[in-house]
């Protein structure tokens, strides 16, 4: 059985996910944005070890708490190399939406398309067009997907900065997660679930 609990951090509110098995007791944290105490009591409070930590994106709201975690727990700060230089600015982010800046250490690990993330049956979704290097994970077995910025309820990430492109987000959208079984939950980066069947009658952006 998988155990996912979804809550959100940080000052911009991101939703953050903790992904566990609760057989093997291995866990992965999706997008640490704030708050990594609360965090890591969570992870005590469900009795997980916390394999990696990974990223849908770098925008700031996404990673503010990921060295702070990795300090916590030992475990790797995993991501897409398209958006180091994201991860590379955070101080920029930090100055222009007026949020304390914390410095971060580089991530240990890049995912890429595809990959297994060896905990959860997990499967990472290269999804560019919010950011170069977005993500999406996708557990098959358990018809979920942790979409970060790149699908809403309703929407789709916003594409007009720091490497958004409009036409990439629709590609992904339409040609990679629009092909998942219609009854996926759909975990968004900010506000309520919502499924892949409900995105490809309803969306106002992309429809199937």
């Amino acid at each position: 059985m998988l155990i996912r609990k979804t809550f959100p951090v940080g000052p911009l509110q991101c939703n953050c996910s903790i992904i566990g098995d609760d057989v093997t007791k291995q866990a992965l944290v999706v997008d640490p944005g704030g708050e990594a105490q609360m965090i890591y009591a969570e992870l005590q409070t469900l009795g997980l070890k916390l394999k990696a930590i990974i990223h849908t994106h770098a925008h700031l709201d996404h990673i503010l708490a990921a060295g702070e975690l990795k300090r916590l727990t030992g475990a790797p700060i995993i991501l897409h190399k398209d958006d180091k230089f994201l991860w590379d600015s955070l101080e920029m982010q930090c100055n222009m939406f007026g949020i304390p800046y914390v410095a971060q250490p580089d991530p240990d690990e890049w995912v890429h398309d595809d990959q297994d993330l060896k905990c959860c049956d997990g499967v990472a979704i290269h999804t560019p067009g919010h950011t170069p290097g977005s993500i999406c994970f996708w557990f098959e077995s358990h018809d979920l997907l942790i979409a970060g910025d790149t699908l809403f309820l309703g929407s789709i990430g916003r594409t007009d900065i720091w490497g958004g492109d409009f036409d990439a987000i629709q590609k992904s959208i339409r040609e990679r997660l629009y092909t998942l079984t219609d009854d996926a939950v759909v975990v968004t980066g900010h506000g309520p679930d919502t499924t892949i069947g409900a995105e490809k009658t309803g969306n106002a952006f992309i429809r199937a």
